[in-house]
C-alpha cells in the first residue's frame, strides 16, 4: 500500500565553517497516485557498455513510467535528459534540442518526480563537496533517490559521445577517447539525476549520476563537474524499481557474467 508523504522544505545559509541553520516547514499531506515513488528503468546498464547501442524503447513509450529521467539515444547518439515530461538530446557537437516521441532509446531511467524536500542552498558547492552535502540528507544508505538541482552554475563541464557507425559496436569504456567535452560558465540550468544503490550496479548505475539542460534549452550533457553558485535541490525518494529488459537477438546471445563495475565508473566519470 501507498504511503502518503510529507514534503519538507529547509532553507540552509551554510557558513564557511561548513554549519548553518535550517527553517523547516511541514506542508499538507498529499496522496501518491498511481505511479509515484516507482523507478522505471528501460535497458540494462551492463548491456549498454557492452555494446547494446541499438534503441530498444520509443520515448513515447517510456513517458508512461515518467516525466523526469535521463538516458543515452539510439546509436550511442549523444545524451538525453526529461524534465517536466520533455526530452532533450545533446549530441556530441554540443547541439541541444527536444526531441520526438519517436526517438528510440537503448538506456532510460525515468519516474514520476514529486519532492519529499526541497532545499534552498545559497553557498557554492563543487561536485564533490555537492555530493558529500547531499549524503547528509539522503539517511537511506540503501535507498533510491531522484535529484533535481535548479540553480546559477559557475562552471558546468558535460560531455557526449558520438552515434556508432557500424557493428561489431565497440565496449563504452574502451570508446572514452571519443568523448566530447563542453565547458560552460555562469550559466542557468538545472541537473537532472539519481542516486542508486550500488547493489543495482549492472543492472542500473549506482551512485550519483546526472545530466545537464541550460534554462536556454541550447546546452547539456552527462556531468562531468560542476560548481553551482547556489541551487535549489529537489529530493524525491523512490521504493519501487522495474526494468524492461531488451529483447533482441544481440542481447539474448550477450555474456553478461563478468562484472562491469570498473567500467561503469569509468564511463560514469569520463575518464580516459
Amino acid at each position: 500500500m501507498k504511503r502518503n508523504k510529507h514534503v519538507f522544505i529547509l532553507t540552509l545559509a551554510m557558513m564557511a565553517s561548513g554549519t548553518g541553520f535550517a527553517q523547516t516547514k511541514k506542508a499538507s499531506n498529499t496522496e501518491i497516485k498511481n505511479g509515484y515513488d516507482c523507478l522505471y528503468q528501460a535497458g540494462l546498464a551492463n548491456a549498454f557498455i557492452s555494446g547494446l547501442y541499438r534503441g530498444m524503447a520509443p520515448m513515447g513509450a517510456v513517458k508512461k513510467h515518467g516525466d523526469f529521467g535521463l538516458g543515452a539515444p539510439d546509436m550511442l547518439d549523444g545524451e538525453l535528459l526529461m524534465n517536466n515530461g520533455k526530452v532533450y538530446q545533446t549530441t556530441a557537437s554540443g547541439q541541444t534540442k527536444q526531441v520526438a516521441d519517436t526517438l528510440t532509446t537503448s538506456l532510460f531511467i525515468t519516474n514520476f518526480f514529486k519532492a519529499d524536500t526541497v532545499i534552498n542552498c545559497t553557498t557554492g558547492f563543487n561536485k564533490e563537496k555537492a555530493f558529500q552535502w547531499l549524503d547528509s540528507f539522503l539517511t537511506n544508505n540503501n535507498g533510491m533517490y531522484a535529484i533535481r538541482i535548479t540553480g546559477m552554475f559557475d562552471y558546468v563541464k558535460t560531455r557526449a559521445f558520438p552515434p556508432m557507425q557500424q557493428e561489431p559496436f565497440p565496449p563504452l569504456a574502451s570508446m572514452t577517447d571519443k568523448q566530447h567535452f563542453f565547458e560552460l560558465h555562469k550559466v542557468k540550468g538545472v541537473l537532472v539525476g539519481y542516486k542508486l544503490p550500488y547493489y543495482l550496479d549492472g543492472v542500473s548505475i549506482g551512485g550519483y549520476h546526472f545530466h545537464f539542460l541550460s534554462d536556454k534549452k541550447d546546452a547539456g550533457g552527462h556531468i562531468i563537474d560542476f560548481n553551482w553558485q547556489n541551487a535549489v535541490i529537489e529530493i524525491d525518494e523512490l521504493y519501487n524499481f522495474s526494468t524492461q529488459l531488451p529483447e533482441s537477438t544481440e542481447f539474448k546471445k550477450m555474456n553478461l557474467k563478468d562484472n562491469k563495475h570498473d567500467d561503469l565508473r569509468k564511463v560514469e566519470t569520463g575518464q580516459h
